[in-house]
């Protein structure tokens, strides 16, 4: 079959607008729609300026209520948390494409620890009769001892969340509130009836729409699902074969995806999370935004390049630098802001400058701080013109 062929920067509006980051921002269906429409949001722990989970729908629709977000997640029983791409926020509707992942996690058990099988009897015992329970009213997350581990009841919840024994469709604060797939998934819903291949194939589905352009690596990584049944399974999907300038493996794309490649819309200019799902897949973001993002937060401190928590800066449909925020008090600090070489030339450095100062400008309103104060800036000149702005 021939493929169609696509250049570069049209692959990169295509998933720009898959991914919520080009035109209007649907603000009729809010949070929800930018679930629905990604198919997983990545939950991690970490809270600088706040946690990711609330950083991804910000830099599509703007300065969004963060308790609407909660709400969202949370609260309108709508989504549940599962293993997607790692820990993610999912749509409640796709409880029945997981069933593949819960059958290995099923066949696996020993892997938990052997101390899960005494007490998983126990902990679903104990939610059935008693209703949603945290692992703390479980009986304790932690483990007594002077370091941090999991306790046997917390293992003994994690393992039956992983089997969809339980599910996680709401949080007390960041706690973790177990309850029975019964209690929370619709009817229709709720059965693990789906082979293998058809779980596997509608997911392949959802990340072609939520990537709009997409490698078979790239599928695979969206839902972490094996290369292997991505490429076997693709003749099945009506995706569309293309060629995008300069990728050196084949790509398909969405259709729908694909009829906007033309479009024209309003780019966002925002901070992005660096567990947001346009750059998750780090490989993906340097091929198509040939940028090298990693998080250093694990890294120790003298080691790192750009920060604890460096957050790429999206502007004009590039990844144009990238930020390490802090907040004190009242005041977004921004630790270290080290822009790409090419839009810092001298022809570029004042749009650059004025991109950054509104990605930082509006992030500062969004999470209350009055004052925005700038550190180490790479290059020099333009840390003078950011200064100046803001």
């Amino acid at each position: 079959m021939t493929s169609l062929q696509l250049s570069a920067d049209d692959a990169r509006r295509v998933a720009l607008r898959a991914q919520l980051l080009l035109g209007a921002p649907d603000r009729q269906t809010g949070v929800p729609g930018v679930l629905r429409s990604l198919g997983a949001v990545q939950l991690d722990t970490i809270s600088v300026l706040a946690r990711s989970h609330e950083l991804v729908p910000y830099a599509r629709l703007g300065p969004v209520g963060r308790a609407k977000v909660e709400r969202a997640y949370w609260g309108a029983g709508d989504a549940f948390e599962y293993w997607g791409h790692a820990a993610s926020v999912l749509p409640l509707s796709q409880w029945p494409l997981f069933a593949f992942r819960r059958r290995r996690f099923r066949e696996r058990q020993a892997v938990w620890n052997e101390r899960v099988t005494s007490s998983v009897d126990d902990v679903l015992q104990r939610v059935k009769l008693e209703g949603p329970l945290t692992a703390t009213e479980l009986g304790g997350a932690k483990k007594e001892s002077s370091w941090w581990g999991w306790s046997d009841v917390k293992h003994a919840a994690e393992y039956l969340l992983a089997a969809g024994e339980l599910i996680c469709a709401t949080r007390t604060g960041w706690r973790r509130v177990y309850d029975l797939p019964e209690r929370v998934v619709p009817a229709d819903s709720l059965h693990d009836d789906f082979d293998d291949d058809h779980c596997k194939l509608e997911l392949i589905r959802t990340s072609a729409r939520a990537l709009g352009v997409a490698t078979a690596a790239d599928l695979a990584d969206y839902f972490r699902l094996h290369v292997r049944d991505v490429g076997r399974l693709l003749p099945e999907t009506s995706l569309v074969p293309v060629a995008v300038a300069g990728w050196k493996s084949p790509a398909w794309a969405d259709a729908a995806a694909l009829s906007a490649a033309n479009a024209r819309g309003r780019h966002r200019t925002t901070l992005l999370s660096p567990f947001d799902s346009l750059v998750w897949d780090r490989k993906r973001t340097a091929r198509m935004f040939d940028f090298d993002h990693r998080l250093e937060a694990y890294v120790p401190k003298d080691k790192r390049q750009h920060g604890y928590f460096t957050m790429p800066v999206l502007a004009a449909g590039s990844l144009i630098a990238r930020v390490d925020p802090a907040r004190e008090r009242q005041t977004l600090v921004a630790r270290q802001v080290t822009v790409e070489p090419r839009f810092a030339t001298k022809a570029r450095l004042e749009a650059t400058a004025l991109s950054i100062s509104r990605a930082l400008g509006e992030a500062a309103r969004w999470v209350g701080c009055d004052f925005v104060v700038v550190e180490q800036v790479t290059p020099e000149p333009l840390g003078q013109l950011l200064k100046a702005m803001l």
